[in-house]
């Protein structure tokens, strides 16, 4: 485990709680004293402030990266020199330039490479996706994820040269491949148009963004972020298509409500603002939060020689729109999203969901009055008038 912070601990938590076999055995940390805590808590027999150390460490099979964003292709370069598998947070990269040369490298070096992107893991978001992939919306239209909160816990994050963006690659990140995912991850994202601002924190990276993402089968993903969010942690995310539309709400509302004075209580959920009045705690954060199912897809995928579903590509594929985003948010234009190694399809078709009324008319819309009539709104194929039927 590279890193012995945050998201190294919520890592380790559900590595050593999923699958039993799996454990932790070195950790590496850039603060000895922080290493070596996280080694007693954990029970991990080797702990280094050296990160080469680490992930040479004989014992190691797979390096998981755990680490600020400008530290990784370091990590990730270590690795491809003493052909470990790696598995890495998002962002993977802070720009799609630096992505790509962290993707061609495990590729050239031929190790398992797996993106720990959690959220295109989380129980609701893989039983929507089936249901979108099994037909169930028609054809995507358009695909919404926001996350908002009041900001992340380390001081990195909010230092441009070492996190590489603000909130929106913080979190945009997230939102992006979730759309994506939703859309269909061969469909090309060709243009973003996007708006971001410094509205609150004393920061000199952006701390609240909305953007969208042209894609080109004619769907548009959508994302909305911030750091500004009071009131704890909201995950959600919209899908529209032809035939249907979904809901889900991730964290902030669970169904699980909860009054408190405060006294005796500490941890509620993850950035949770309060542990007074009424609280929304989360039942199993880990699980909730897609890393039990991300890891058993990690490691499953290694040991059957498969790929997982999220790899570097997918964290390069990111990038690309994200750095699209930025420079949209500067020219207040429309950007291309610049791709150096495009994998899917190059198509740019936008399917027609015309539906017939009859050999001369399309149905616009049928209806049942709250009066009792049924209606059907149509347009006829050749002049294009519009007129309504009834019964």
């Amino acid at each position: 485990m590279l890193g012995s912070g945050f998201i190294g601990r919520f890592y380790t938590d559900a590595l050593h709680g999923g699958r039993s076999k799996d454990r932790v055995i070195s950790v590496y940390s850039r603060r000895e004293e922080q290493a070596r805590q996280f080694a007693e808590d954990y029970k991990v027999p080797h702990y280094t402030v050296s990160l080469e150390e680490a992930i040479a460490h004989p014992a190691v099979t797979v390096v998981c990266i755990a680490l600020p964003n400008h530290l990784h292709e370091e990590a990730v370069m270590l690795c491809c020199k003493h052909k470990k598998a790696v598995i890495c947070t998002k962002p993977l990269g802070r720009t799609a330039a630096e992505a790509l040369v962290m993707l061609k490298s495990v590729e050239e070096a031929g190790i398992f490479h797996g993106y720990l992107e959690d959220l295109v893991y989380t129980p609701k978001f893989l039983k929507a996706h089936n249901s979108v992939r099994a037909g169930a919306l028609g054809r995507i239209l358009w695909a919404k994820s926001r996350e908002t909160h009041p900001g992340p816990h380390s001081d990195w994050f909010w230092d441009p040269a070492q996190s590489g963006g603000g909130c929106m690659l913080d979190l945009g990140c997230h939102c992006v491949e979730i759309a994506r995912n939703f859309i269909g991850k061969d469909v090309k994202p060709l243009e973003v148009m996007c708006w971001a601002d410094t509205q609150v924190k004393p920061i000199d990276a952006e701390d609240h963004a909305i953007g969208l993402v042209k894609y080109a089968n004619g769907a548009i993903g959508q994302f909305e972020v911030s750091w500004t969010f009071r009131g704890g942690l909201d995950l959600r995310d919209e899908v529209m298509g032809t035939e249907g539309t979904l809901w889900l709400n991730s964290f902030l509302r669970t169904g699980f409500e909860m009054f408190t004075t405060g006294k005796g209580a500490e941890y509620v959920a993850e950035k949770a603002e309060s542990n007074t009045g009424w609280q929304f705690p989360v039942g199993d954060e880990l699980n909730e939060l897609g890393y039990n199912h991300m890891f058993a897809d990690m490691f499953r995928a290694l040991e059957e020689g498969l790929q997982p579903a999220e790899t570097f590509y997918d964290g390069y594929v990111v990038n690309a729109i994200l750095d699209a985003a930025y420079r949209s948010a500067k020219t207040k234009l429309w950007e291309p999203v610049v791709f150096q190694d495009w994998r899917g399809s190059n198509e740019e078709t936008q399917n027609s969901s015309l539906v017939d009324y009859d050999e001369d008319h399309y149905l616009v819309k049928e209806e049942l009055t709250h009066f009792g009539v049924k209606k059907w709104i149509i347009k006829h194929k050749q002049t294009g008038l519009i007129s309504e039927i009834s019964e």
